[in-house]
């Protein structure tokens, strides 16, 4: 066995909880399954004090950040209610910053990317944060590329990602560069995660954006949707299984998606289709009977129709390419 990987997650008082417990747990599960060199996880805050997170409970830091001394695999700092005043305590960002010259790579979570900005980590760099907190990040650090729009962005050997649960996605792309692709999947299996996301896939989905939270038959069939995309999402099988008739279903998808069932599903097909083209070498029929299309030539088709361009094209672009503006929904009359 090869000398462990120093992994050391940065807190402060009023962490988000889940910025730790995502990166923590996923590579705790990749040394059960067996990653050589494992991981050697630890917490540590200023001073050794206990972080009380934003939801109540307190997390024990094994390190007092002013004594870590050595070679550390990765720096991470995570995000929170407390961001504000991390960001602006010297001592903490000193910390950082010191601890960041002995990293391999470094990374943050949510709004953790604003103590790496403070610490001067981020110039000059593309970055990304929660899509709620972005253009305050740009406007007080104008020398870092803030974009939100992905999951998470790697510059160099900074990774920074957006809220919350993106932490997940973001340590399953570095056990994958760590171990390969094998174990990052295994990892994801064990924690039930359907789907190990890529780095350029939009924090906000239509699905996501769209339907207010009260509209629970509304989320209900969005989560259907994209959960079941190869079933049968007609217009007729969706507002069966909604139990409302299919003029009632299309004027809740216009109030609440600003489309119409069939363009939201189509939409939906489409997106995971152009993730998959670049997260796999699956061919065109494989990934067109997946996403629930009747054939490569349907789905090449749907390509052009929602980004303008063919598979092979996106499958080649740097970045996730934009869907064209959707057109508005027919409301039909009463």
């Amino acid at each position: 066995m090869h000398t462990a990987r120093r992994v050391l997650i940065v807190a402060y008082d009023n962490a988000q909880i889940l910025d730790i417990a995502c990166p923590s747990g996923a590579l705790d599960i990749a040394n059960r399954y067996g990653a050589n060199p494992p991981y050697r996880i630890d917490l540590g805050t200023v001073g050794r004090r206990p972080a009380h997170s934003s939801a109540g409970i307190a997390l024990a830091a094994g390190q007092r950040l002013e004594t870590v001394t050595g070679e550390l695999d990765t720096l991470l700092v995570v995000g929170g209610a407390g961001y504000e005043e991390a960001a602006a305590d010297p001592r903490l960002v000193a910390q950082v910053h010191r601890l960041a010259e002995h990293s391999r790579r470094v990374a943050s979570v949510c709004t953790g990317a604003y103590v790496l900005a403070a610490a001067g980590l981020l110039d000059h760099r593309r970055a990304t944060t929660h899509w709620g907190y972005g253009d305050r990040l740009a406007a007080r650090h104008p020398s870092v590329a803030v974009d939100v729009a992905p999951l998470y962005v790697r510059d160099g050997n900074v990774y920074t990602s957006a809220g919350v649960t993106s932490a997940l996605d973001l340590t399953l792309a570095l056990i994958e560069d760590d171990h390969g692709p094998t174990l990052a999947r295994a990892v994801a299996r064990e924690l039930v995660s359907y789907l190990h996301r890529p780095a350029d896939q939009a924090q906000i989905s239509m699905f996501l954006a769209a339907p207010p939270p009260g509209d629970r038959l509304v989320r209900d069939l969005a989560g259907h949707i994209a959960a079941h995309l190869a079933d049968d999402l007609t217009p007729a099988a969706l507002a069966a299984r909604a139990g409302v008739s299919t003029r009632h279903l299309t004027r809740l998808f216009s109030a609440h998606l600003g489309t119409t069932p069939a363009r939201a599903v189509r939409a939906a097909r489409t997106e995971a289709a152009a993730h998959l083209v670049r997260a796999s070498e699956l061919p065109l029929s494989a990934i067109a009977r997946r996403c629930g299309f009747g054939s490569a030539q349907t789905l090449r088709q749907a390509f052009l129709d929602h980004y303008g361009m063919g598979g092979d094209r996106i499958r080649r672009m740097p970045d996730m390419p934009r869907p064209r503006a959707p057109q508005p929904a027919q409301t039909p009359v009463p």
